[in-house]
């Protein structure tokens, strides 16, 4: 099942790279396993492996020869079977990456990578982690070569998800190598994954209502950016929320035209086409029977708008039947100016910053935030009692108590314009439909992935556009639902 994304075996020519140590025995074990079906594999060894070495043996009785550097000192053999190969599987390293990269195994990368700069170029498989990237922090030496697919063995390792690791692993396809329970338990992350998400999915059965479905109150928009709101209240709307509420200042409300005919328009007080200081009382208001609020989509960062963020955080405790606030875009802009503004209120939230809205959080820069993403997602979480999604390649997801979820998607498809209100929406959405703040982020953050692949897959990465993203939705929704 792990090869189908190579296509069929029958026939084709299989370089694998062998380092030492137990990613090279992978190795060994996946070039068998190739060569039963029917591929014509070639095995290039760093070091000679001892002929007391189980998979070695193994290797030899299946009648697979294997060359080593120490016969191809100008690795001219290398050069041959690089051009000849349909595919190379990458098993030199693994997670023994800790210093630079010299030597044997840098001439092999070196080549390998000319290799894949050719047409047609070998498509590259690397088990367990590329060579060259680190397992627990992401980084990557300058000689790591890209791969289309790295083959997880059990959990796929922390670094695979961190910049720029994430860039160099291709798809990630998980291994089960039998890790028991008990340590999977011990583990810093869970993937976001349909077979995880399933039973915490709110049920939707037959004799139900609208009111049954929650009412989302979203709180977005201005002059300049009323497509915010637009698509989180689309987004809200077609993530199945019964109800959903769409409050903007009152002379943003003739801009809201392609806002669905569904939406309950709520005008709010402004000033300068955004939402004036004074309309927390007016939100507030509109807060009553509301199951959950999305407060900051394309609000503009003013003062007025950090004024407004402030009074409304600090009534929210009082909005009975409220479950849950996702703070978004400027409301995150005016939190990262108000100093302890996670003791103003107790209602449970979401934070779903981008790194540069992080940072602006931590306090600290961007680099530092990309360079331990899992980390500093969850060190807000816990100091600040909130669920974080730090959006971006490989988005994470963490709880208050430290659980965390991590994406395996990254595609230039959500590096546009408007993506982020999307998700937003369908975590206002779900939230208003029952699920627990944590498990909607991430059945949210699937949501969201599992349309853009769509979208990628139908009309490619560069012509994609946030509202897009809807066409999809109803095929990822109803594998989410089981149905």
């Amino acid at each position: 099942e792990t090869m189908i994304n190579l296509g069929s075996m029958d026939g084709r020519k299989i370089l694998v790279l062998v380092g030492p140590g137990n990613n090279g025995g992978d190795g060994l074990a996946a070039a068998r396993y190739m060569e039963e079906w029917n591929a014509e594999v070639f095995v290039y060894m760093l070091l000679p492996r001892t002929e007391d070495d189980p998979q070695y043996q193994q290797l030899k009785e299946a009648g697979i020869h294997a060359l080593t550097v120490e016969e191809d000192p100008d690795f001219e053999l290398l050069e041959g079977m690089l051009s000849k190969a349909h595919a190379v599987t990458d098993a030199l390293l693994g997670t023994g990456t800790n210093r630079p990269i010299e030597g044997d195994m840098a001439e092999v990368l070196k080549r390998l990578a000319e290799a894949r700069t050719r047409r047609p170029r070998p498509h590259l498989l690397a088990i367990d982690v590329p060579t060259g990237v680190h397992p627990d922090t992401g980084a990557a030496d300058p000689l790591t070569v890209a791969v289309d697919i790295t083959l997880a063995l059990g959990f796929p390792k922390v670094g695979l998800y961190q910049l720029p690791g994430r860039g160099y692993a291709g798809e990630i396809t998980r291994i089960d190598i039998g890790i028991p329970e008990e340590l999977a338990d011990e583990l810093p992350y869970d993937e976001v994954a349909v077979r995880g998400l399933q039973p915490h999915m709110p049920a939707r059965p037959l004799d139900s209502h609208k009111g049954d479905f929650g009412r989302a109150v979203i709180a977005a928009g201005s002059s300049r950016f009323p497509g915010a709101a637009v698509l989180a209240a689309q987004a809200a709307t077609r993530g199945g929320a019964g109800l959903v509420v769409l409050a903007t200042p009152a002379e943003v409300q003739p801009l809201l035209g392609q806002a669905p005919p569904e939406v309950i328009r709520e005008p709010l007080p402004g000033a300068d086409g955004a939402v004036s200081a004074d309309a927390a009382p007016a939100l507030l208001r509109a807060l009553a029977g509301a199951d959950a609020l999305l407060l900051g989509p394309g609000l503009t960062h003013t003062p007025a708008t950090s004024e407004f963020v402030a009074a409304v955080i600090a009534g929210l405790d009082a909005v009975e039947g409220l479950r849950a606030a996702v703070l978004d875009a400027d409301a995150l802009n005016a939190l990262a100016q108000l100093d302890g503004w996670h003791t103003h209120f107790d209602l449970p939230r979401v934070l779903t910053p981008h790194p540069g809205e992080m940072a602006r959080l931590l306090r600290t820069t961007t680099d530092a935030v990309q360079a331990a993403r899992l980390e500093s997602a969850r060190q807000y979480a816990e100091e600040t009692r909130s669920v974080v999604v730090l959006k971006g390649a490989a988005t994470v997801i963490v709880a208050p108590d430290g659980r965390a979820s991590v994406s395996g998607y990254a595609s230039s498809v959500l590096a546009s314009g408007g993506t982020g209100d999307v998700l937003a929406g369908f975590i206002v959405s779900l939230i208003a439909q029952g699920m627990d703040p944590y498990h909607a982020a991430a059945a949210a953050v699937y949501m969201h992935s599992e349309a853009a692949k769509a979208v990628e897959s139908q009309r490619g990465a560069a012509t994609a556009i946030a509202s897009d993203l809807f066409e999809p939705l109803g095929d990822v929704r109803k594998a989410l639902d089981g149905s």
